[in-house]
């Protein structure tokens, strides 16, 4: 037999049982044993099972695909250490409902949220490779009794009756600081916080609340799983510059006798450099229904900073497909799930792709 195709992996049992999934050229597609002939067959199950054996059979398959499944089924077929950068924003707690069994975000209190979320980055913690990264954007809600509910255009109303809080040991009105509790814990678990990001929108939707600032920021962390991991530097532009020469072996922080030398750059007349923590990125419409999509720019530095070229990037609350969008025009592959079938769809439309649901 004349080989004319790469191997990558069996079909989902959902999908077409027995079916084999092969590349020829740039694209992937089934054989129907049934239909090949002995020798084929005898040579692609050989080929298998070192496949197997490689344990690159699911990563494969999925690879580039829209998976329309749970997160935590969809991280539990992925093969250890696979992954090369995480970008995700997971549903926030008690602010919208989906209308989807089974949604993150509907826990009765904000300490089962944060464990049950956790349990999810452990799972994904598995997949990343040692020198992988992982990068999540999070908002913030403020405590009391409300019921959640999703308004927009297209989906008038959604409300769950099982979306309701309990009292929680927070006073009424105050914030609940669910990022920070999040950080917390996910280095409680052992991932390594490197960067808390502050993501500005200089046009954040105006509040109706009159006795307190309008909120026109949402962080994002990045994390790694070790000391050294893949990161490509990026930098801005310097908006102030000048033509000292600072002495930083000599001189002593505040001149005070007992402090360690000063840090930092002996000169200031760099036209670029290492890019800040805070990061001005306008919101931007999207006709969809999906209303929580974060903006490409915010996606972009993650991936390019920290996923090597043809590397993979996840993103297992896939959303509106954002980050896949942005992970193919930076030519990297990219993994998607989401458990909501109608944003896979969209997700679809965004990246032409079909939606395989399990």
């Amino acid at each position: 037999m004349t080989k004319s195709y790469e191997l990558v992996g069996i079909a989902h049992e959902n999908i077409r049982k027995g079916d084999y999934v092969i590349r020829r050229g740039s694209e992937l597609m089934r054989i129907d044993m049934e239909q090949e002939g002995e020798e084929t067959e005898r040579v692609i199950k050989k080929e298998m099972a070192e496949l197997f054996k490689n344990s690159q059979l699911t990563l494969q398959v999925n690879l580039n695909k829209i998976i329309c499944k749970d997160a935590t089924e969809f991280l539990k077929e992925l093969p250890d250490e696979s992954v090369d950068c995480i970008v995700t924003s997971p549903p926030y707690w008690n602010l919208r409902d989906y209308g989807v069994d089974g949604q993150l975000g509907l826990e009765s209190t904000f300490e089962k949220y944060i464990s049950e979320l956790c349990d999810i980055f452990d799972e994904a913690k598995r997949v990343l490779k040692k020198e992988g990264t992982c990068w999540v954007n999070m908002g913030d809600t403020y405590s009391g009794m409300k019921i959640g509910n999703t308004e927009t255009r297209k989906n008038k109303k959604v409300v769950s009756n099982t979306f309701k809080k309990e009292k929680t040991k927070l006073p009424d009105k105050c914030l609940c600081q669910i990022p920070s509790r999040f950080a917390i814990e996910m280095t409680n678990r052992g991932w390594i916080l490197r960067n808390e990001i502050i993501w500005y929108k200089p046009n954040c939707m105006p509040s109706s609340a009159s006795d307190r600032f309008t909120v026109d920021f949402e962080k994002m962390f990045f994390f790694v799983k070790s000391k050294k991991y893949y990161f490509e530097q990026q930098k801005e532009p310097t908006i102030t510059k000048d033509s000292i020469v600072r002495d930083r072996d000599t001189t002593k922080l505040n001149n005070t006798p007992g402090r360690s030398r000063m840090g930092g750059l002996k000169e200031n007349n760099y036209d670029f450099k290492n890019k800040r923590c805070v990061w001005k990125i306008t919101t931007k419409p999207f006709s969809e229904a999906h209303f929580a999509v974060y903006p490409k720019e915010l996606v972009e530095t993650p991936i390019k900073a920290s996923c090597p070229p043809k590397g993979t990037v996840l993103d297992f609350f896939g959303g509106s497909g954002t980050t896949q969008r942005v992970a193919q025009d930076l030519e990297r592959n990219w993994l998607y799930c989401d458990l909501n079938p109608e944003y896979c769809e969209i997700a679809r439309k965004r990246l032409r792709q079909t939606v395989l649901e399990f």
